[in-house]
């Protein structure tokens, strides 16, 4: 049994096999409309989402299984009843567990405690399978992986966290730029960094903007993660030298522009670039079902 809750549980031939099963999916899906026949998979969410949940409802439905969505928003994971015995009443019912949460810890205990599979659907500190659709996106435009140069602009977050780990593992070079005090995870970043290494790439975080020159994708995200209730207005001032706007992207010289949505418009990027020619935004999120039916999968079917 595997679990997908960091994204480093996962080879360089694992991440690439599920990218070109993800990509056979998006092709030709009719040929796996039977792959998960019989399963079931409760999909849990604490957080609000649209294209987390769509994506993987409908990945369920398109592999000939069912998704079965938990509402949790009101808090009850944990209060009603232990997280533990949460994951062992599920997991007598249902093939895997996927969840959207406020908390990595909750994902760990539910792994812990439960029999199925658990997929990381986001937490405080990873976004694995949007990270996978990222690089599946890039393969797709740029035709490679291996040696892309990938910066990262704004807040460091949980994307970012999963932008590095999958980057190292596959051999792309990522850099985050943000400023002083919102780097990425430490601890991630010193995990990642030394497989980095052995797979001759290279990540590292960056405050001064104007470093930011001949990389092939800039990526940004909010600059106020969700469950966060500070005013974006409140930190515009810091996060604006950031902004993905056209001066940005040509001094960049990137050929793609990418968000992970929602994007709040005028802030973290302009209209000009979201809508603009370079944009790959929507192929991205599209790219998100299709990772999650290889995703889920792999795992199920282990």
């Amino acid at each position: 049994m595997r679990h997908l809750l960091t994204g480093f549980e996962l080879s360089q031939d694992e991440y690439l096999d599920i990218l070109e099963t993800a990509a056979a999916m998006k092709k030709e899906p009719a040929k796996f409309n039977t792959v998960l026949a019989g399963r079931s998979g409760a999909i849990m969410f604490e957080k609000p989402s649209l294209r987390t949940r769509t994506t993987f409802e409908i990945a369920f439905y398109r592999l000939g299984g069912h998704g079965v969505y938990l509402d949790l928003q009101n808090g009850e994971l944990g209060k009603r009843e232990t997280i533990a015995d949460y994951s062992r009443n599920l997991c007598r019912w249902v093939d895997c567990l996927v969840g959207r949460v406020f908390s990595q810890r909750t994902l760990e205990e539910l792994a812990q405690y439960g029999s199925v599979p658990v997929v990381n659907a986001l937490s405080d500190l990873y976004h694995p399978a949007q990270a996978m659709a990222d690089y599946m996106t890039i393969k797709e435009h740029i035709g490679a992986i291996k040696g892309v140069k990938v910066a990262y602009v704004g807040d460091g977050n949980n994307v970012t966290n999963s932008l590095f780990v999958a980057g190292a593992i596959l051999g792309a070079n990522v850099t985050c730029f943000s400023p002083e005090n919102c780097s990425p995870d430490a601890a991630v970043f010193i995990k990642a960094n030394e497989i980095a290494k052995k797979n001759g790439c290279k990540i590292s975080v960056e405050n001064d903007i104007s470093k930011l020159k001949d990389f092939d994708v800039i990526y940004t995200d909010t600059w106020v993660s969700m469950g966060d209730n500070t005013p974006l207005d409140t930190v515009r001032k810091k996060y604006m030298p950031y902004q993905i706007n056209n001066n940005l992207v040509e001094q960049s010289g990137a050929k793609i522009v990418m968000h992970c949505l929602p994007a709040h418009r005028g802030y973290e990027i302009t209209d000009e670039v979201m809508d603009g020619p370079k944009s790959v935004v929507f192929d991205e999120a599209e790219n998100r079902l299709h990772i999650n039916m290889a995703v889920l999968a792999k795992l199920i079917n282990a």
